[in-house]
Formats: C-alpha cells, structure tokens, sequence
C-alpha cells in the first residue's frame, strides 16, 4: 500500500479491509516522511504498533 491510500483509509468514516501479516487492522493515522503507519489488530486494540505502509495490505 502507499502512503496516500493509507492516509484516506484512516480519515475514512468506513471501515476498510486491510491486514497486516495476515491480521485485520485499524489504521489510526499515518507519518508521510517515515512512511510508517500507526495501526493495532482489531481484536487487540491494545497492541498498537509502528509499521512500513508498504506492508499493509488491502482486500
């Protein structure tokens, strides 16, 4: 995925499909200059974590 479609994901108002290594994900917001996304597993909400944009997926 690349940064600009990670970024509307996560100003959407609809919930999109997307994983990271396999595992559904809420994308809460996104760092441009990093390219890194700050996501959590929508069955642990409290396992946030940094990732590469790149390795999101969207289905």
């Amino acid at each position: 995925m690349d940064c600009q479609r990670a970024k509307e994901i996560s100003q959407s108002p609809v919930m999109a499909n997307v994983t990271y290594n396999g595992v559904p994900i809420y994308i809460q917001n996104v760092d441009e200059k990093r390219n890194t996304a700050r996501i959590y597993p929508l069955h642990d909400p409290e396992n946030e974590q940094e990732v590469p944009v790149a390795s999101l997926i969207e289905h």
